[in-house]
């Protein structure tokens, strides 16, 4: 039993190490294997040896820095280990309630292609989702001389409660039914790997590789669009919770009793701050273009218009609410706020952060720093992809540890 359990550690540990090692390789760019070893405190010999099974396995490769440039001086140059872009072909998708937005990336983030396929409904069953999904796959990968044979994997975000690990969605704004096996629904149409999760944590991800939040192991993203979502990353991971549904700050509640959110229940801050909650308050239910009611709704604030001013002055108190909560709560370094309605600054204007202030624990220091990062669907479609390279990372690399035993 003692072997038994000793073997499994050893096991354990090589499978960690070629994750750092593969960690440290895509974060550096590049970076000779003298240097992953200061850097990850693991020995030469043992970055050696797990570099080559990389090799092998044909997720990284050998460059010679500057093309060799100084050799005849110095000698052989140092050779440099590079993540292999041609190595996986991988997708990404953001699903809105209008189209579903779709990036093709290596498997060194550099993006190939991207798509925009149109959604007959902003609601849809599974069956007709999965269609709409794999028609946007289809596309994108035509327009740029492939197939979907191709991809090794798509990650897909979509707002609602979502167990990433189980690819399992309780609900969403975008289906019409609730306790959905979606990822079963999508690996019997799809030729590879799919992987669900909560839009918001794919921001989290983009702005973790390509954002604000790059070096960076802990900070918080809040979006805000038609719901409102909120990404936690603590110690470079992403948080989900026990049911994998945690962060869900949209539903935090802020009213007893109070307004009707999408979810079903009341009160929840999504309710007084969503887009369609601001357009039911100025009485433009079902809008067929909700952006531009919104914008129109704004500009009528900005002239003076009581009724207009009053809504967004109740969504900047409630935000604020919400936001000093969070703050409360987690305490973080940073917090990035993102999405469509950054383009309005009701949400993020110095009376709402006076409001956070006031609202926040009292402490002898400055507010954790807060920005705002205005980005469309493809970004957030690149978090989605972003996701999907882990994935199909941690599956290559748990192939190698199968060997092990």
């Amino acid at each position: 039993m003692a072997d038994n359990t000793r073997s499994s550690h050893i096991a354990d540990q090589r499978e960690a190490g070629r994750h750092q090692v593969l960690n440290t390789i895509r974060s550096a760019g590049s970076i000779a294997r003298i240097d992953i070893a200061r850097q990850t405190q693991v020995s030469p010999a043992t970055v050696t040896a797990i570099t080559s099974e990389l090799l092998d396995a044909g997720l990284i490769e050998e460059i010679e820095p500057n093309g060799g440039q100084g050799a005849a001086k110095r000698g052989r140059p140092r050779v440099a280990l590079t993540i292999r872009g041609d190595a996986h072909l991988i997708a990404g998708i953001k699903i809105t309630d209008r189209c579903a937005t779709t990036i093709l990336v290596d498997f060194d983030g550099n993006t190939v292609g991207d798509h925009e396929e149109p959604l007959p409904s902003p609601e849809m069953t599974p069956k007709d989702l999965t269609k709409v999904i794999k028609r946007a796959l289809t596309s994108a990968t035509t327009a740029v001389g492939r197939d979907m044979t191709d991809i090794s994997g798509v990650g897909i975000g979509l707002a609602g409660l979502i167990d990433a690990r189980r690819n399992f969605i309780y609900w969403s704004p975008s289906l019409d039914a609730r306790n959905v096996e979606f990822g079963h629904l999508l690996e019997t149409a799809l030729p590879f790997p799919c992987f669900i999760d909560n839009d918001a944590n794919l921001v989290a991800k983009a702005e973790q590789k390509f954002g604000e939040g790059r070096g960076r192991s802990d900070f918080i993203v809040i979006t805000i669009e038609k719901g409102v979502g909120m990404g936690i990353v603590l110690n470079n991971e992403i948080y989900r919770g026990g049911r994998g549904c945690g962060a869900e700050f949209g539903h935090i509640k802020v009213q007893l009793d109070g307004a009707l959110c999408r979810c079903g229940q009341r009160g929840c801050l999504e309710a007084y701050v969503g887009d369609y909650a601001l357009l039911r308050e100025a009485n433009i239910p079902g809008s067929t273009q909700p952006e531009n009611d919104l914008s129109a709704l704004y500009k009528q604030a900005k002239a003076g218009d009581a009724m207009a001013k009053s809504i967004f002055d109740r969504a900047g108190r409630m935000f604020a609410m919400g936001l000093a909560n969070v703050i409360n709560i987690f305490d973080p370094e940073l917090v990035i706020l993102s999405g469509e309605q950054m383009a309005y600054d009701f949400l993020y204007g110095q009376d709402v952060f006076e409001r956070v202030r006031a609202n926040t624990v009292q402490v002898d220091t400055a507010l954790p720093e807060i920005r705002v990062h205005k980005w469309g669907d493809l970004m957030w479609a690149k978090g989605a992809a972003a996701y999907a390279i882990e994935q199909v990372s941690n599956s290559t690399i748990q192939r190698l540890a199968a060997h092990d035993a």
